[in-house]
């Protein structure tokens, strides 16, 4: 049995926003309408949500309230940029002393809890785009032993608040990510249908 390492949850999304920018950055205007592995989100809007998250989880770690209403639309002027300048702030945010302690959020939840959720936003949404807009997104491989217990916790609360669909059937020898993206509800061999 491998043995998982306690890193710091802000080590961890400094790799996750290193598999996330890349993507972002890859994506072509060209894109912007089409459908992801989200159902809900064209790739723009899916951009959008991503940004709110990484802006509110940064938030959440200074133990500042979080706006999750409306959904700003993120694509606008130079934000390949502007995404990159707001995953750098989150990782700051939550390697700050005691960022990882106590409790955050209206709903007070553990910190790394919290943490827990803005990592495996960031992996699983950069997976989302990459598979929506044709790249290739291979997820740090700490980052997934870190998830997949963590995204189980979350799993039934999780569907019950409809963020996560029903688990997605895979074989046998399916990946640790695979699994990961199973578990959110997602078929990980999912492209876009051909038009």
């Amino acid at each position: 049995m491998k043995k998982r390492s306690m890193k710091k949850i802000s080590e961890l999304m400094e790799a996750a926003a290193g598999g996330a920018l890349p993507v972002v950055r890859g994506i072509d205007d060209s894109r912007l309408g089409g459908p992801t592995p989200c159902a809900e989100y064209d790739v723009r809007a899916l951009i959008s949500h991503l940004s709110q998250v990484v802006v509110n989880f940064t938030a959440l770690a200074a133990r500042e309230e979080a706006e999750f209403g409306e959904t700003p639309d993120a694509v606008t002027g130079d934000w390949r940029d502007r995404f990159g300048a707001q995953t750098a702030a989150l990782v700051d945010a939550w390697a700050r002393p005691g960022a990882e302690e106590g409790t955050a959020g209206a709903m007070g939840f553990p910190a790394r809890t919290v943490g827990h959720m803005v990592l495996g936003d960031l992996t699983v949404h950069a997976w989302d785009l990459a598979r929506a807009t044709g790249q290739e997104f291979v997820p740090d491989a700490d980052v997934v032993d870190e998830l997949a217990p963590a995204m189980a916790a979350m799993a039934p609360k999780a569907r019950e608040a409809k963020v996560f669909g029903e688990p997605f059937p895979v074989p046998e020898g399916a990946s640790p990510f695979a699994r990961v993206l199973a578990l959110t509800g997602r078929d990980p061999d999912w492209r876009p249908a051909r038009g």
